[in-house]
């Protein structure tokens, strides 16, 4: 980083930002499998959350794909790059005093950890869609298993790219056995048990 570039501290800090919104900010990262239930949930607990007055922001990959992350591909560098960006910008989102939900198939452990290290200790909340790959292929919502099996995408992943399971997530949801009700009870139970929001 230049040399000329220096921190600028603000009167206004994260705890203030808090403290004005009523509950803490945290990023709530939800990794899995394309259609494994990542933004149905996330929007189905933003939708809860919102409802109980709670300050939050939805980072969906395909949208931000139109923006922030229009110029990266699907390589495992590319994705590395929107992993960094969003973790960013989270980051920011998290400073503002915002609860953050993002639904990124974020397949690589090291950079869902590099995020996690962007955040103070209990601020990174990662969410994994444990739904197995046969029931996100039966699914297929948006057709690209199919259009995967027969190579007309690549790098898709679970099929010719990789997927790195969380070692050690701090909530496991199976939208294969759990309906979208119930994850999203448990979500709000852990939100509540953390005292992350009331």
């Amino acid at each position: 980083m230049d040399k000329n570039i220096v921190w600028h501290n603000y009167a206004v800090e994260k705890t203030h930002r808090s403290e004005l919104k009523g509950h803490k900010p945290v990023i709530l990262w939800f990794t899995g499998f394309s259609g494994s239930g990542k933004s149905t949930v996330a929007n189905a607990l933003e939708s809860a959350l919102h409802q109980s007055g709670v300050h939050t922001y939805l980072l969906d990959g395909d949208n931000v794909r139109h923006g922030l992350c229009k110029d990266l591909g699907f390589s495992d560098a590319d994705r590395v790059e929107n992993i960094r960006r969003v973790g960013e910008l989270s980051k920011l989102m998290v400073d503002a005093g915002l609860i953050v939900l993002t639904a990124f198939i974020s397949p690589f452990q090291a950079e869902r950890d590099m995020v996690r290290n962007l955040v103070e200790d209990g601020e990174f909340i990662e969410v994994f869609l444990d739904t197995p790959l046969e029931v996100c292929e039966q699914r297929d919502p948006k057709g690209l298993y199919k259009k995967a099996r027969a190579g007309e995408i690549k790098n898709f992943t679970g099929i010719d790219s990789d997927y790195q399971p969380p070692v050690a997530p701090e909530i496991r949801l199976n939208t294969g056995e759990n309906s979208l009700e119930q994850s999203v009870q448990q979500l709000i139970d852990y939100l509540k048990d953390k005292n992350i929001i009331q």
